[in-house]
């Protein structure tokens, strides 16, 4: 996880502070999570993690990257920790001398590091990423809040980031963080599953979490990588994790086969240089066929526990659909794109979204031809949330060429190269434009 911009120090080289960013990228979820487990609160754990990485910045350049350099900020921030856990026990000691009212003062001490252990051994599933996702995705909290807290945490995402997959502003994404851990410290959340019965009250919040940490991984929205592998193979140990966990939930294994189902595509994605790939241009011989067939296997474990229970797909399962059309297509030619554009008006419908609009549009265009694409994006054209969104212009670019328009086409590449962030889009974006008609 990359929190916020890296603090400087005088005495950290420019290549050390980057392998601390590229640590600090991958392991900071589990290390916030870690700590989580002994202080009981999100807040502090985050605090802890960020003073380890201020430590490891001051001791890195002088002693070298250790050689488990996740490890090391992982004891860094948990000796913070139990320093802070022995000064409220001394607290304690010293207010039991004066008479205090250890029960109400108990309430507020979170156990020590063997007690946290100890409540480990306990716990069947025995993973703190998944124990913090749930306390972020505490009822207390807004909706909106909890999927903001948790990509920030766990999902590796800046505020500038979750801000743009949420296509919103980026300080009121601040806002929603700063509120959101205050919310859960004052509500003393605490650092356990819920029961059975809450955890399905939960269910959508977090997978809707973990499909967002997919996502920024699959297409990152900044910096020049495509792709954070990371953060896609992390989205798919929490989604088998929650299907595990809610076994009899559609909506759980239809985000599995989603996931999988799309991570299969990604030794196709980019060419040897990095550059991405886009699907229709990609050699399916290099998707991963047990990807697949593990996606497609919980995809029809999705669809029959609706048919047993005569409910409607949800929105994972719906997708999850959509991507197995891709994926049982050998060849870019057979694509059943009729098929996509009714379960993407069935999306719709379940799930109303700009977004679901756009890909709407661009299987319309494919199944009906460009016109009908344009149609349905002539309607979207004033959608605030989507002003700032590059993939409106880049389908609209690539309908507008399809009818000849190439003038049209090429100014529209151009907006969206200059609305990415990423440096490898924004690269295929004006190549687009520059390539001649």
């Amino acid at each position: 996880m990359q929190a916020e911009p890296l603090p400087q120090t005088p005495s950290a080289s420019l290549a050390t502070h980057e392998a601390v960013n590229a640590v600090w990228r991958l392991e900071a979820g589990r290390i916030i999570a870690g700590v989580a487990r002994l202080v009981r609160d999100v807040g502090l754990a985050e605090e802890f993690a960020q003073d380890a990485l201020v430590a490891a910045l001051e001791h890195w350049p002088r002693e070298g990257v250790p050689a488990n350099p996740g490890a090391w900020l992982m004891t860094t921030a948990k000796r913070r920790a139990l320093d802070h856990l022995r000064r409220d026990r001394m607290l304690a000691e010293k207010h039991e001398q004066i008479g205090a009212d250890l029960d109400a003062l108990g309430a507020r001490i979170a156990p020590d590091f063997v007690d946290a252990l100890d409540a480990a051994r306990q716990d069947p599933v025995g993973d703190d990423l998944l124990r913090l996702i749930f306390m972020a995705c505490h009822p207390v909290l807004s909706t909106e809040a909890r999927v903001a807290l948790t990509l920030r945490l766990l999902g590796g995402l800046t505020t500038q980031e979750i801000a743009r997959a949420f296509l919103a502003a980026e300080p009121t994404i601040a806002q929603r963080i700063v509120r959101a851990k205050r919310t859960l410290s004052e509500a003393r959340v605490p650092f356990d599953l819920p029961s059975p019965e809450a955890i399905g009250e939960r269910l959508a919040s977090v997978l809707e979490v973990v499909y967002l940490i997919f996502n920024e991984g699959y297409t990152a929205t900044a910096g020049d990588d495509w792709m954070r592998p990371a953060l896609v193979q992390e989205s798919q140990r929490l989604a088998r994790l929650l299907a595990e966990l809610a076994p009899g939930e559609p909506e759980a294994h239809g985000l599995v086969a989603l996931v999988e189902l799309q991570a299969s595509r990604t030794p196709a994605r980019t060419d040897p240089d990095g550059r991405p790939v886009l699907l229709m241009a990609q050699d399916r011989t290099l998707w991963d066929g047990a990807l697949i067939r593990q996606g497609l296997a919980a995809l029809d474990r999705a669809t029959a526990l609706c048919g047993s229970r005569g409910m409607q797909p949800g929105p994972y399962v719906l997708q999850a659909a959509i991507a197995a059309c891709h994926a049982r297509a050998t060849v870019a030619a057979e694509t059943d794109w009729a098929r996509i554009a009714t379960l993407y008006a069935t999306l719709a419908a379940v799930a109303p979204s700009p977004v679901i609009e756009l890909n709407r549009a661009v299987a319309v265009g494919m199944a009906h031809g460009p016109d009908a694409a344009l149609a349905i994006l002539d309607t979207l054209a004033a959608e605030k949330s989507l002003a700032r969104y590059q993939w409106l212009p880049s389908v609209r670019a690539d309908m507008l060429a399809r009818l000849g328009r190439h003038d049209e086409a090429r100014a529209e590449w151009l907006r969206a190269a200059g609305l990415t962030h990423n440096e490898r889009e924004k690269a295929l974006l004006l190549e687009r434009a520059q390539r001649p008609a």
